[in-house]
């Protein structure tokens, strides 16, 4: 039935191989091919990237420290990867630079450092973020936050309401696309209602730019985190596009060697960006595997899409025939193939463990990293919500709420969709798998209490 759903054109036009996609793991006795449905965590990396990294490997030293022909090569090849990145997110380098710190997280820390902000100042964010992208600015000033409506998305004109409010403010911090939904709000009119304010917009594209196309010119972005991991390149590395003139002045996040132009014990004279911001040996191989990465997905991206939209469809339909499954989060509108459900009686943790340990599936179950938002998503209530903290507190984890994820990507299988499908069936009514998952009662990860979601609207 899903395969249907790709189309000839689609379905007919191979992409590059995943190394690992062709893993067994054991199940009930026996071994099955491993189904991967947990993109949106990390992906594995293709053999177009395992082959960039092996052919510069016999290259490798370190960077802008040696008159070797290995340093220089390095050093060009370093180099050369943020020429990549920058044209890959459509970033001038007249005007922008592109950083490689490890990951997503890590980049948008740097520039909620970088942008000296004070208690008095106001970032507006959003209930749909990651982590990544409300600790680091709750850090160094204060957060006004965008909320959801009862499907979990929020519209235009509340980013608008939240702008106009007094103190202005000086970032709109906002997701590309929700790590736990797969929903993408509408970045360009938002990015456009902060422009037109002043207020840097800075966005966090670990779920969006392994999916979607980003061109920071057309889109109004300002600035741009996401991660090598979750786009094929699993190699410690990730990007922070920005424009030069925010790390022309101050103190880099990270200091040491490299950063500097001269050193005293009374002076410090930084080095112009991007080496100020560069302290340290940094992870060339990282940055070559990131630039490989970068190549492929740009490559194919309309290919990628026509799949990841039939992937879509072919979730939502899937999903829709299990008994008791409950779906968190928008089933309409620009979605990645990412779901997230609930399945009635039986705990998410539980549901994930049997996937795993009875069909060979991948999945993720938890908070993903997005609490506030998670917590909107089950309706819980404010002492749900605190005894949820305390439960926390006294490392109760088996109490804590959660639900289940699974996210693909353009290389996903459909085929891959049917087989989850016809698990969750079986678990939902019958309780479980019949072929060496655990039973009721025995150990099955964390999260047994699961707060019934509120209905969409």
């Amino acid at each position: 039935m899903t395969t249907a759903l790709l189309g000839e054109n689609a379905a007919s036009r191979p992409l590059g191989r995943l190394v690992g996609d062709d893993v067994e793991v054991p199940v009930g006795g026996a071994t099955r091919r491993y189904v991967d449905l947990d993109a949106a965590a990390t992906t594995s990396a293709s053999a177009a990237v395992v082959r960039a990294v092996q052919d510069f490997l016999p290259w490798y030293s370190s960077v802008h420290r040696g008159a070797g022909a290995k340093s220089r090569y390095s050093s060009a090849r370093y180099e050369e990867a943020r020429e990549t990145v920058l044209r890959f997110v459509g970033a001038d380098p007249a005007t922008h630079v592109a950083l490689f710190p490890r990951n997503t997280t890590e980049a948008l820390n740097v520039v909620a450092f970088r942008l000296a902000l004070t208690r008095g100042d106001v970032v507006v964010t959003t209930a749909v973020e990651h982590h990544a992208n409300l600790l680091p600015w709750r850090r160094h000033a204060q957060l006004r936050v965008v909320d959801v409506d009862r499907r979990g998305v929020f519209d235009v004109a509340a980013v608008v309401a939240a702008l106009d409010e007094t103190p202005r403010p000086r970032v709109l911090a906002v997701t590309g696309a929700s790590n736990i939904t797969g929903w993408a709000p509408d970045l360009p009119a938002v990015a456009a209602a902060a422009r037109e304010r002043g207020v840097l917009v800075v966005v966090d594209g670990a779920q969006l730019v392994p999916h979607r196309p980003v061109t920071l010119a057309a889109s109004g972005i300002d600035v741009l985190a996401f991660s090598g991991h979750k786009m094929h390149a699993p190699f410690g590395a990730g990007a922070l596009v920005l424009p030069r003139r925010l790390l022309a002045d101050g103190e880099p996040f990270l200091v040491g060697g490299g950063a500097v132009r001269a050193v005293s014990y009374e002076e410090v004279l930084w080095a112009d960006p991007p080496d100020r911001d560069d302290a340290g040996s940094p992870n060339v191989v990282g940055a070559v595997a990131l630039a490989a990465a970068a190549e492929e997905l740009a490559a194919d991206r309309e290919t990628r899409r026509g799949r990841e939209d039939a992937l879509v469809r072919a979730l939502d339909d899937e999903l829709a025939t299990v008994p008791g499954l409950r779906r968190l989060g928008p089933t309409s509108g620009d979605r990645l193939p990412v779901a997230a459900f609930t399945l009635d009686g039986v705990p998410h943790g539980r549901v994930a463990t049997w996937l795993a340990d009875g069909y060979g599936i991948g999945v993720r179950n938890g908070c993903f990293c997005a609490h506030p938002y998670l917590t909107r998503l089950l309706g819980l209530s404010d002492d749900e919500v605190r005894r949820f903290h305390a439960d926390a507190r006294a490392d109760r984890y088996d109490l804590l709420p959660g639900a289940v994820r699974v996210s693909c990507d353009a290389t996903t299988s459909p085929a891959d969709i049917t087989v989850l499908g016809e698990a969750l069936r079986t678990i939902a009514t019958t309780g479980g798998p019949t072929d060496g998952a655990p039973r009721p009662g025995e150990p099955a990860g964390p999260g047994h209490r699961v707060p019934a979601p509120r209905s969409p609207v």
